[in-house]
């Protein structure tokens, strides 16, 4: 049975936890959502909801996934399933808690009517664009946290090769 290499196409399913369990990836589980989640749908990519279902395919080495997944699928043969822990530090950094600001609604366009939860894009004159998460919302101001919403989550992914193609 072959073993996969570097540069190898591969299908792989995975599914990624954090430490207390919560699923926030997965190849396998419905990610989607939504009440009227049809497999066949989200399958064909025709939900419109974004997500990936099914196996993924990928090209070991390449950068798809996180560097420790390809080394784990280096040497895999399918059927095949491994355990690969990632750390914040090695994912999506840690927590900075400098990423996190408050804006007064003054100076925010008057149409905006955030709530927490919300994910926006900010832009400022320059037309630079940052992406944030409302985390708190008074009649004066605004605070946004512009940290990756995995930022300080070591990473566990479960990773069964498929096939390699």
């Amino acid at each position: 049975m072959a073993q996969a290499k570097i540069g190898d196409k591969v299908r792989i399913n995975y599914t990624g936890t954090l430490n207390d369990g919560t699923v926030f990836d997965s190849t396998i589980e419905d990610m989607c959502g939504h009440d009227e989640f049809d497999s066949d749908d989200c399958n064909d990519g025709d939900c419109g909801c974004g997500c990936e279902a099914g196996p993924m395919e990928m090209v070991i080495g390449t950068g798809e996934l996180f560097s420790q997944i390809d080394d784990a699928l280096v040497g895999m043969a399918p059927g095949e399933k491994k355990k690969v822990v990632i750390p914040a530090a090695d994912a999506f950094g840690e927590f900075d808690q400098e990423k996190v600001f408050t804006v007064p609604r003054g100076d925010l366009p008057e149409d905006l009517t955030p709530a927490v939860g919300d994910e926006l894009v900010l832009s400022n004159e320059d037309d630079e664009e940052l992406g944030v998460a409302v985390v708190e919302v008074s009649d004066e101001s605004v605070t946004f946290d512009a940290n990756h919403p995995l930022a300080g989550e070591d990473l566990t992914f479960e990773v069964e090769l498929l096939e390699v193609l």
